[in-house]
């Protein structure tokens, strides 16, 4: 599951890196720099609109193939997206037409993504013992700081040991087919554990069937939306320390590129122990209870720690780990954090969408709104952003009282 886990946000990382430091000057050179990046962060989100289409779409096949089918698609799918981008041209080359295929890619990694969720976080939550579902929730959450420990450092390595002439013209490419190699491997190793007779069984006993997307909206609609919401603030902080730093650095400060990927990397390691001990933390106090001081903690970072990011290396590095440490702790909770909240006939589908939601309102659009709003009001702005998204949570977790604890 870790491996699986991890190919899908090393693809997002590799996407999200190249969007600050490529994109801007390879697609759109005949705006400024700010600008360049506005336009790719407004590609980069396409991929969470196109999500929820990729479950309808896989849904149904998932319902007329079964699951391995379903996740062989979505992982090739997802794989030729990424290294399609491998090969896109410039604007040098075929002008604005390269900004359609750079979204056509875009829009062919979220609809795989909707097509790669597989439930199995929602059946270790369930299928764990009851005084242990915290920790065995967090386990395909450490997908996420491992991948973005590989696509940093990968991207550092090129930035450092090219000059700028030909890391622009070949070095960036690099990373997309590695991602492609990693797709391939983690394909084989998901259909190793989704197709094994003890899990079938287990997603057989526990009801984790797809049903219809609209039966499910109809059923469980107000649950969706109100789960959708849960974990908006950990979404939400997820883009604002690996995403929007890297455009702040990148677009309005002169250290070099290479040297803030490396600092993310080494934060990255500390949103690692942060998710092993939100397992641990959610089962002693319960998840509801940490999702919630989780929300309450990002408000207050959200009112300061923005500021740090003006604070040279020393201020970014405590903006980097502090965020990193808050973000393990409510995003180690938040996958499969409602799937008790459905009828267990919906329940593998709504979860699926419950959490294609929340990527969309609170991931999607965050690096573009951060990013708009500290260009023109200061870092501030981006912290009332991610106040916003803690304020969300609180309601959203006072509405869901079936949330699981």
């Amino acid at each position: 599951m870790i491996i699986g886990r991890t190919s899908e946000f090393f693809d997002f990382f590799v996407y999200a890196i190249a969007s600050v430091i490529v994109f801007p000057k390879l697609v759109f050179p005949y705006v400024d720099p700010l600008t360049g990046t506005l336009w790719s962060f407004a590609i980069f989100a396409l991929a969470f609109v196109a999500r929820p289409i990729g479950s309808f779409i896989f849904m149904a096949v998932d319902r007329a193939h079964g699951r391995s089918v379903k996740l062989t698609i979505a992982l090739f799918l997802l794989g030729g997206s990424t290294v399609s981008l491998a090969f896109l041209p410039g604007y040098a080359d075929i002008g604005v037409a390269s900004a359609w295929l750079l979204a056509l890619s875009r829009v062919g990694q979220g609809i795989a993504l909707g097509g790669t969720w597989d439930g199995l976080a929602s059946l270790l939550a369930m299928n764990a013992p009851e005084n242990r579902r915290g920790w065995y929730a967090m386990i395909p959450q450490l997908g996420a700081p491992i991948g973005l420990m590989v696509a940093s450092g990968l991207f550092a390595y090129f930035v450092a040991s090219l000059s700028a002439e030909d890391f622009f013209s070949w070095g960036w490419r690099y990373p997309f087919f590695v991602a492609f190699a990693i797709n391939v491997v983690a394909l084989f190793a998901r259909l190793r554990l989704v197709v094994t007779p003890e899990f079938t069984r287990l997603f057989e006993s526990r009801e984790l069937q797809p049903a219809p997307v609209m039966d499910t909206l109809r059923m469980e609609g107000k649950r969706v939306v109100v789960g959708a919401f849960a974990p908006l603030a950990s979404f939400a902080l997820f883009h604002m320390v690996t995403v929007f730093p890297l455009s702040w650095i990148f677009l309005f400060t002169k250290e070099e590129t290479a040297s803030f990927l490396i600092i993310e990397s080494i934060a990255a390691v500390f949103g690692i122990a942060a998710i092993f001990a939100s397992g641990y933390v959610a089962d002693r106090v319960g998840r509801r209870t940490l999702l919630g001081s989780s929300a309450a903690a990002i408000a207050v970072f959200s009112g300061f720690a923005p500021q740090l990011l003006d604070g040279g290396k020393v201020g970014e590095l405590v903006f980097m780990i502090l965020g990193f440490v808050i973000l393990g702790l409510s995003f180690g909770q938040s996958s499969g954090s409602v799937a008790s909240s459905f009828s267990r006939h919906y329940r593998y589908t709504g979860s699926a969408m419950t959490s294609d939601l929340a990527w969309l309102f609170g991931a999607g659009f965050a690096p573009f709104v951060a990013l708009i709003l500290s260009s023109h009001f200061g870092l501030i702005a981006s912290g009332a952003y991610l106040l916003s998204g803690a304020v969300c949570t609180l309601v959203a977790l006072r509405l869901n009282k079936t949330l699981s604890s």
